[in-house]
Order: structure tokens, then C-alpha cells, then sequence
């Protein structure tokens, strides 16, 4: 049985490492296994909008259950469900390339669909439906943190996802290198999410311990499926519950709109990356591969030594305005064909994401109180799985049709957030002043 003693940082950010690893794997080869099942830009983003679509009905329903049955429960059912889809992907290797439908449009493009990329679209959308590791592991992190060492522990966060994204691209490009091609990668997925279970229950302790009454404390399945009729317990205050509850706390629509606008913007990126190394820079995995590395291996950089000295004397608030600026200017030079000035890039987009991200989650935390932080950070991350969505197909399909300008919408949805940022020191003085 797993350790009842007071939580610490360091069991949530090694099971935030290990998933984020195990994500991370599939970036380099997921759009080169789309092109060689027959798919083209528009499948890619597709694809890419399967995980967001369905963890966006998955992650609120998460985090309400977190706040109700505990964070470390939740974190294992959703990693466990990570663990099945990766089995299932594997299953899309194996299985003959079969075609049963052929599309060939002016607006849509052409393509094949096949059975190993439907499987690959099961795949994905259990591992959505399931994917609230990220929600409920910030609501773990607000509750074992204090107003004081919030941003910090936030920047430790997202550092330990940078390390994940470090290793997890280069372990794909290197063993994707060899004759067995992604089966090896996917491999090593299945093992590091068995390994993350195996942390879940055996060195996470629970962080709230107060969440029920005694007689609620013993865990049911058929409860936490709404099967069983639930006890009655009293709570300290009666708060509005679900989605309408959480957008009466006091700022959260604004930060919602922020979180989705964010992740509109980043998700032009994802979907056409990938497909201009494979058609403009003709790279292959491990060029990919090695090129996320580098780029996780920067935002370390500036998520550690350099946010944790500068969250001492600058405000979340500034960090937020300064980093969405820097990001506009790594939109405009991503999508470049010389190879210095796409790695150039990178330097903005490490110091824009790695300030920008870790202070607005600190904010979002801050205003989202103790009682309701899972709903929150689950609303949130439904908010941004929505973006995520619309973003990824619509991004796939405009890089099929006008390629690089693509990159400089997202640089304009960067540009409206840093204009919006500055709403973000009048609220911190409105809610000092109450």
C-alpha cells in the first residue's frame, strides 16, 4: 500500500515526467506513420485533434472526480488508460496495411484511409478520454504548494515536462533509426506508462486528505461511476458545482479565454511542423526528433535557473506579457527553410513558452481557490483541448493549402494574448484591493 505521509514535489513531478515521456515519443514519427498510411495534412491535424477532442469531455469529469475522490485515484485511472492505448497502437504496426477508401478533392486533398490508421485514431481517442494526468497533477501541485512557492513549483512542473520532452523525441529518433522502425519507440511507450502506474500507487500519497467524511473514505468503483447512491456529507461552504460554478469564480473566464487562445496558437504549430520538416525540409524521425530535443532541452534551461531566479523579484503578471511577445517573434521565423533561422527560433520560443506558461498557470491556480481547483484546472483543460481541436484541423488543413502563412497566424493569436496580458495587472491590483 502506498505511503500515507505529508506529500511532497518530488513523486508528482517524477509521474509528470514519466507521461509527458511517454507523449513525447510519438511527436518525431506520428505524422511519418500518417503519411505512410495514406494519410495527408488534413488526416494529420485530424489525428493530431483525436487525443484533444476527447479528453475535452474527459479532463472536466476528471477533475471533478479528483476533487471528490482524491487526486492520486484519478491519476492512476487516467495512466492506466494511457497504458491500453498504447497496446493498441501497437496493434496499428502489426496489422496489414488494408485500404477501403480512397479520397481525392480539390479541398480536402488526397488521401487513403486504411485499417492500421483508424486503429491509430482508436488509440488516440482512449488515451483522450482517459487524459487528465495533466489537469489533476496541477491541481495536485496547488494542493501541496503555498502562496509563496507556487510559481516555482509550477516552473519545477513544467521543467519536468521539458525533461520528458527532451528524452522522449530523441528516444524515438534514435530507436525509430533502426530496422524495426516505431515498433521499438512504441515499446518503450507501454513500459515508461507501466512504470508511471507503478509510481502512481506506490509513491504518490494522496494530497487531500480531507475531501470526505470517514464513511466515504473507503474507495468503490461503482461510486466513482455514479452507479452507487452517494452518502450525504456536510461541507464548510455550498459552492455553485460544474462548469456554471466555476465560471462564477471571480477572473476565470478571462484566464479561460487566455488558456484557449494559448493553445489555438501552439496548436498551428504542432500540426505544421511536423508536415514542413517532412515536405519543405525533408527531414526524417530523428532529425525531428533531435530538433524537439534541443527545444526541450532550452525551455529547461529557462524554466529552472533562470524562472526561479526571476520569479523572485518579477510578477507572474509581467512574465506572462513578456513571454507571449517572445513567442510572436518564434512564430514569424519557425516556418523558415534555412535551417539556422528554424533553430534560431527556437531561442524565442524557449524563452516565451518557459516564462509565459508556468506564471499563468500560477495565476490560474491562485484565482481558482482551494475548494474547486481540480474543476478549474479541468474546465481549463477542456478549454484548451477545445482550441486544441479546432487549432489541429484547421491548422492541418490550412498548411495543405497555404503553407508557412499558417505560422503567422499563430503569430497573430500570440499577439492578441500579449495585448490581453496587460488586463492581467489590473486584476491582480482589484484583487488585492478586496
Amino acid at each position: 500500500m502506498p505511503s500515507s505521509s505529508k506529500p511532497s514535489l518530488s513523486p508528482v513531478l517524477m509521474v509528470n515526467f514519466i507521461g509527458t515521456l511517454g507523449y513525447s515519443i510519438i511527436i518525431p514519427f506520428l505524422v511519418f506513420l500518417v503519411d505512410k498510411f495514406g494519410g495527408n495534412e488534413f488526416i494529420y491535424g485530424i489525428m493530431g485533434s483525436v487525443y484533444p477532442a476527447f479528453q475535452f469531455f474527459g479532463a472536466p469529469v476528471l477533475g471533478r472526480w479528483s476533487d471528490k475522490y482524491g487526486r492520486r485515484r484519478i491519476l492512476f485511472l487516467s495512466q492506466a488508460g494511457t497504458l491500453l492505448a498504447w497496446i493498441i497502437f501497437m496493434v496499428a504496426l502489426l496489422v496489414p496495411k488494408t485500404s477501403f477508401l480512397e479520397v481525392d478533392q480539390s479541398v480536402l486533398g488526397s488521401f487513403t484511409l486504411t485499417i492500421p490508421l483508424l486503429i491509430l485514431f482508436a488509440a488516440r481517442a482512449l488515451d483522450g478520454i482517459t487524459g487528465g494526468n495533466v489537469s489533476v497533477a496541477n491541481a495536485y501541485l496547488s494542493d501541496i504548494s503555498t502562496e509563496e512557492n507556487r510559481k516555482a513549483n509550477f516552473g519545477k512542473m513544467a521543467m519536468s515536462s521539458s525533461m520528458g520532452f527532451i528524452l522522449g523525441p530523441a528516444i524515438a529518433g534514435l530507436l525509430g533509426a533502426t530496422v524495426f522502425e516505431e515498433i521499438i519507440p512504441v515499446g518503450v511507450a507501454i513500459l515508461i506508462s507501466a512504470v508511471a502506474l507503478i509510481v502512481i500507487w506506490f509513491k504518490l500519497p494522496e494530497s487531500k486528505t480531507d475531501l470526505v467524511a470517514p464513511d466515504l473514505a473507503k474507495f468503490k468503483i461503482r461510486k466513482l461511476f455514479a452507479t452507487e447512491a452517494k452518502d450525504c456529507y456536510e461541507t464548510k461552504e455550498k459552492k455553485s458545482k460544474g462548469v456554471s460554478g466555476v465560471f462564477k469564480i471571480r477572473f476565470i473566464s478571462f484566464l479561460v479565454v487566455i488558456y484557449f487562445l494559448t493553445f489555438l496558437g501552439f496548436s498551428f504549430f504542432y500540426v505544421s511542423f511536423p508536415m514542413h520538416a517532412l515536405r519543405v525540409l525533408e527531414w526524417n524521425a530523428f532529425e525531428l526528433g533531435i530538433f524537439f530535443s534541443v527545444l526541450s532541452g532550452m525551455m529547461i534551461l529557462v524554466q529552472g535557473p533562470l524562472l526561479s531566479k526571476l520569479s523572485k523579484t518579477v510578477s507572474d503578471e509581467a512574465l506572462v506579457c513578456v513571454g507571449s511577445l517572445l513567442l510572436v517573434f518564434n512564430f514569424l521565423l519557425i516556418g523558415s527553410t534555412n535551417i539556422v533561422l528554424s533553430y534560431g527560433a527556437l531561442a524565442f520560443f524557449a524563452l516565451g513558452n518557459g516564462l509565459m506558461w508556468p506564471s499563468f498557470l500560477s495565476i490560474l491556480s491562485r484565482y481558482a481557490g482551494d475548494e474547486q481547483q481540480g474543476a478549474v484546472q479541468g474546465v481549463a483543460n477542456s478549454a484548451g483541448s477545445l482550441a486544441s481541436i479546432i487549432g489541429l484541423i484547421l491548422g492541418g488543413w490550412l498548411y495543405g493549402n497555404i503553407g508557412n502563412v499558417t505560422f503567422y497566424t499563430a503569430a497573430t493569436l500570440l499577439f492578441v494574448i500579449f495585448l490581453l496580458s496587460f488586463r492581467l495587472f489590473g486584476m491582480k491590483k482589484r484583487n488585492s484591493s478586496t
